[in-house]
């Protein structure tokens, strides 16, 4: 199957400019129909410019936004991969385990504690080379949200798609995620790996502890990396809500807590370390050199070695709408503004009558 890409996506955002044609297309069309409407009675204006279309203009204008729209599609670079080989590579296992619990939307940490732990997992999977990864997400349950692989992009594609919407049951399952995770990497046996849980750490449900335990005795080293603070902070409602909080029984406003504690306690249990990450910057970076420290073992990986650029179709059909647009003429044709091929009356003759004529029928 081929990989789709772009060689240049950051150009993608010059797409939001074709928005802004449409507007100015809309107040350019108003502003002409006002100026016209000020010299006279639009129905008798018509008939003074009987060449006048303003369906061409639009018409031109479309074209030329398509065509805009396709060149930076070009300019972007699509691709297709094609080839999949087979590479030697020396790393380890990643599983990471994010928590998607309605605790992680507080915003103790801008611009919350989710969407820090993203942003941190994004930088982490930036530093990566040639290691295989894999996504799980969890609160009451754990899912996999990406298999273990070496295809930093779509890791980076399923991340963003990460929410706290995603997992129906309420809770912070943190030895289920560890199991759920000690599950997920390959059946490879000479190969270190790793599980590194991105949490709060808060209220979690089963024994942590254990899960840990049991993953180091497999030789997998469980890493904590917490997001939060000790201060805390209420909980929205729904994600980046600032004004309704979740409520506990007697009315109270929930105030959630990093539990810094626990978290360093399970990364002792799994012989890893606990890496608070509130600076994602330092706390990625600390979780590298822990990472790094692992003796690395080779693994065949099988990637998309060969894209084949295909803008060439695309870039042939955006000159073909520019032809088109000069073809057409911005008003109507002289010759054959007054031919009805449905009406008796006009007989090819008709297809050779003059511009003046037509202007003279008109004021008859």
């Amino acid at each position: 199957m081929d990989i789709f890409r772009f060689a240049h996506p950051n150009y993608l955002f010059l797409l939001l400019l074709v928005p802004v044609g449409i507007i100015a297309v809309y107040i350019f069309n108003r502003s002409r129909k006002k100026a016209i409407s000020t010299f006279g009675n639009p129905s008798l204006m018509n008939h003074l410019m009987p060449l006048y279309s303003p369906k061409r203009l639009n018409f031109k204008a479309i074209i030329l936004l398509v065509a805009f729209s396709l060149q930076i599609l070009v300019i972007a670079g699509p691709q297709f991969g094609a080839k999949v080989e087979s590479m030697k590579r020396n790393g380890i296992e990643i599983m990471v385990a994010i928590d998607v619990s309605n605790s992680m939307n507080a915003q103790d940490v801008q611009p919350s504690r989710l969407e820090m732990a993203k942003m941190a997992t994004s930088r982490l999977v930036d530093k990566l080379t040639d290691d295989r990864l894999g996504l799980v997400v969890f609160a009451g349950q754990p899912y996999v949200q990406l298999p273990i692989t070496t295809d930093y992009p779509s890791a980076k594609m399923f991340l963003s798609s990460v929410s706290t919407g995603m997992v129906p049951t309420q809770g912070t399952a943190i030895g289920a995620a560890i199991n759920m995770c000690m599950n997920s990497f390959t059946q490879q046996e000479d190969i270190n790996r790793a599980i590194i849980v991105i949490t709060d750490g808060e209220n979690h449900e089963d024994d942590a502890i254990q899960a840990a335990q049991a993953a180091a005795a497999r030789g997998i080293r469980v890493y904590t990396v917490g997001m939060g603070t000790s201060k805390g902070a209420p909980v929205p409602a729904t994600p980046g809500d600032t004004r309704n909080f979740i409520k506990d029984k007697e009315g109270q406003v929930v105030i959630s807590k990093i539990d810094e504690t626990s978290l360093a306690k399970v990364a002792a249990a799994g012989g890893g370390a606990y890496v608070p990450a509130n600076n994602i910057r330092n706390g990625i970076n600390a979780l590298l050199e822990e990472l790094n420290s692992i003796e690395k073992s080779e693994f065949e990986a099988k990637v998309y070695t060969d894209y084949n650029d295909r803008f060439a179709y695309v870039e042939a059909l955006v000159i073909l709408l520019l032809i088109i647009d000069m073809l057409l003429l911005s008003r109507k044709n002289a010759r054959l503004s007054s031919f009805d091929i449905f009406s008796r009356k006009n007989t090819a003759a008709d297809l050779f009558i003059q511009p003046n004529e037509i202007v003279q029928k008109t004021n008859r």
